[in-house]
């Protein structure tokens, strides 16, 4: 006789950063199907509401801005009487080689992507600490760990994250505190397609990204999202300070 798969997440209270489309959405949504009780944000109002609907709360927040972040984590302790886990996923990307990133640029993707998630850290921390623990996890990028040339502000955000990710992991393990980044590689979201229609030929660039991946195409939301609810739940509890690189063996090749 069959009987009812257990689900990781059951119970435990989760926010999530950037539910408003792509990979944020897709977290969201498998959080909440296996048994999370989720707090969405964005700055996306009627995006973000509609990820929600039906699978959580959603609450406006601009990660840049520590009150928001703060107020974030709050609502969720006030709702479900803790936080359990932490998933900093917001981010913005603009495309500029370093010569010609403006300070605008730069402090747009530092605001979001990197203060954005020291944010998140701090005060998951702060409320996790006297409640016996709890799992972060940050959505970094293979970017923090190699270079684009077009992304300079990007990469530095992203390796930015890795280095905030090790220090909270190494100061608050002994809290019962783990934090983990996930690093992954190009992914099926409104963003990337967005690159893609930059091109004359949308379908032919497309084409082009996928066949540098081993697997010969990029990632779907679930699957990085599915990473995410692996280090959230008990089956990484001894994984910590960690960055899980998820990028169909891109990393791996040597051309």
């Amino acid at each position: 006789m069959a009987t009812e798969r257990s689900r990781p997440l059951e119970g435990r209270s989760a926010v999530v950063t950037g539910v408003g489309s792509g990979l944020g959405q897709a977290i969201a949504r498998e959080f909440a199907a296996e048994g999370a009780l989720v707090l969405g944000c964005d700055v996306d109002d009627a995006a973000g509401a509609a990820t929600m609907s039906g699978i959580g709360e959603y609450l406006h927040a601009d990660v840049s801005r520590e009150a928001e972040v703060e107020a974030l984590v709050a609502r969720a302790v006030e709702r479900h009487g803790r936080l359990h886990v932490m998933v900093n996923n917001a981010a913005v990307q603009i495309e500029q080689e370093l010569a010609e990133t403006t300070e605008e640029q730069l402090d747009r993707i530092l605001a979001v992507n990197l203060k954005g998630v020291f944010f998140g850290c701090k005060h998951a921390v702060r409320v996790m600490r006297p409640a016996g623990g709890g799992s972060i996890v940050n959505i970094a990028s293979i970017l923090g760990l190699v270079g684009d040339g077009i992304l300079a502000a990007y990469c530095a955000a992203k390796g930015g994250v890795l280095g905030i990710t090790r220090a909270t992991a190494v100061q608050y393990g002994r809290d019962g505190i783990r934090c983990n980044a996930i690093c992954p590689g190009d992914i099926d979201t409104p963003l990337v397609q967005a690159y893609f229609d930059t091109a004359d030929d949308p379908a032919a660039l497309r084409a082009q990204v996928s066949a540098e991946y081993p697997l010969e195409r990029i990632a779907a939301p679930r699957e990085i999202a599915r990473t995410a609810v692996f280090l959230a739940g008990d089956d990484a509890s001894f994984m910590s300070g960690q960055p899980l690189v998820v990028d169909g063996g891109l990393l791996a090749t040597c051309y």
